[in-house]
């Protein structure tokens, strides 16, 4: 099934009444599923999918999905998404980080909550699958289990975490790893960090009362989609996530001098642009000369003074880099560093590095492994152990308790791209895995 057929397809599913509420459903429903196992319970994947394809208008521009967060396009995708939340029976607050958070009593309210869930925030002229599929999975597994009247005996959170893209701020506030100068960074919505917690319904002044320590949280399962192509290679269905790979990115800021296009003499100029494209290369051939799956691409540039008939004095570029091993970041950023200042050297220039954002690499925990790979077994789903390549609040939430991720294929390898697209029946797969893992970290964990 193509993209617009899907489209079509879960839209009119999308719009059929919903349930009122999980307590009159599952009374309903009672007779039906009396004696269902948790070896045969599956979602409601139409449901799920109608979800998604209704979300695709959220925020689609005709270069595509702008939900950054913060924006118009974002507090509509979360009002959408709050609304989702009460559909299905669920009593949603925004906490003062700002994120979503919908509680799932347990049988056993002693027993630390199994949070679930990933974020609905995008990049910049992105896709409708890179957040949102974890998202909603994960409220309709709180909705499929209610509705079948299975009680878990932790409690059961369900999250979505506010900005994601931006750098895993809403996790990253629960797990206590911020600095007072994060909240006053400029996401790309041009809202600063603090400003933007407010505007989404959080309270800057209160975020100690989201902080979470280890121990916190039985334990954290996200879905999400691949983000990449081995999946897809490998003819899997289902990715059982090993870890996450760590994340840095680099704002550099290289300094020239602006003068004539004309009238310097080429062996004269200290072009920061000509510094700039040199670094972008040498980077590239770093990365690149080394064996290993280490990432690191420059992303964005800006130029100064930006005219034909003048030479650039300033360039600001960023660079995003990336492994699983932290050593191998710290290693190449020394080399990053020391590139600059040969090129500086060589052009006339002079590069200043600066920080952004630094993630170390996130292991996943081998029993959660094992959860999600029991239950692709269990529902005959083909499937391998593979890194995660992307970041994920999943990263930041291994601080507080035991992780793991749940990957489903995205055709074709796309993403951050509005060609992102991942089949429904793949989506599907990974919210009834997800479900699965769910009740047996619950069985596992008492």
């Amino acid at each position: 099934m193509d993209r617009r057929n899907f489209l079509q397809r879960s839209a009119a599913l999308a719009a059929l009444p919903l349930i009122p509420s999980l307590a009159n459903a599952g009374a309903r429903g009672a007779a039906k599923t009396s004696g269902l196992s948790s070896q045969t319970i599956t979602v409601n994947g139409d449901r799920l999918n109608g979800w998604l394809a209704a979300f695709d208008r959220i925020g689609r521009t005709p270069t595509g999905i702008n939900r950054v967060a913060y924006s118009e396009g974002d507090l509509a995708g979360r009002a959408f998404t709050l609304d989702l939340f009460k559909q299905s029976g669920l009593s949603p607050v925004i906490d003062a980080a700002g994120n979503i958070v919908a509680r799932v009593p347990g049988s056993n309210p002693a027993l630390k909550p199994i949070v679930i869930g990933s974020h609905v925030d995008s990049v910049t002229d992105g896709g409708n699958f890179d957040g949102p599929v974890g998202s909603f999975g994960a409220i309709e597994v709180a909705r499929t289990l209610a509705e079948r009247r299975m009680q878990l005996a932790h409690p059961l959170d369900v999250v979505v975490w506010q900005n994601e893209e931006g750098g895993t701020y809403g996790s990253r506030l629960w797990a206590g790893l911020y600095s007072e100068a994060d909240l006053d960074k400029v996401a790309r919505s041009g809202k600063t960090i603090r400003e933007g917690i407010g505007l989404i319904g959080g309270d800057v002044a209160k975020l100690a009362s989201v902080r979470r320590k280890e121990g916190d949280v039985a334990c954290y399962l996200e879905l999400h989609i691949e983000q990449g192509g081995l999946l897809e290679k490998a003819s899997k269905k289902i990715g059982v996530v090993q870890g996450i790979v760590g994340l840095r990115w680099f704002e550099i800021t290289i300094t020239g001098f602006s003068n004539h296009a004309g009238a310097t003499p080429m062996d004269q100029r200290q072009d920061a642009m000509l510094a700039a494209a040199r670094f972008t290369v040498a980077v590239n051939d770093a990365i690149r000369r080394v064996p290993g799956r280490q990432v690191a691409t420059v992303g964005r540039v800006n130029v100064t003074p930006n005219t034909t008939n003048v030479i650039p004095g300033q360039v600001v570029l960023t660079v995003d880099l990336r492994d699983i091993e932290q050593a191998t970041i710290e290693r190449f950023t020394q080399q990053f560093e020391q590139l600059g200042r040969e090129i500086g050297e060589a052009t006339g220039t002079q590069f200043k590095f600066a920080r952004l954002t630094d993630s170390k690499p996130a292991l996943a925990d081998p029993r959660v492994m094992d959860w999600v790979q029991q239950s692709a077994d269990t529902l005959k789903f083909t499937h391998q152990r593979m890194p995660s390549g992307a970041g994920h609040d999943a990263q930041e939430m291994s601080h507080l308790g035991p992780m793991g991720m749940i990957f489903v294929p995205s055709v074709g390898g796309i993403s951050h791209s509005p060609r992102e697209f991942s089949h429904a029946a793949d989506i599907t797969n990974g919210a009834n895995v997800l479900l699965h893992a769910v009740i047996a970290a619950d069985k596992s964990l008492r």
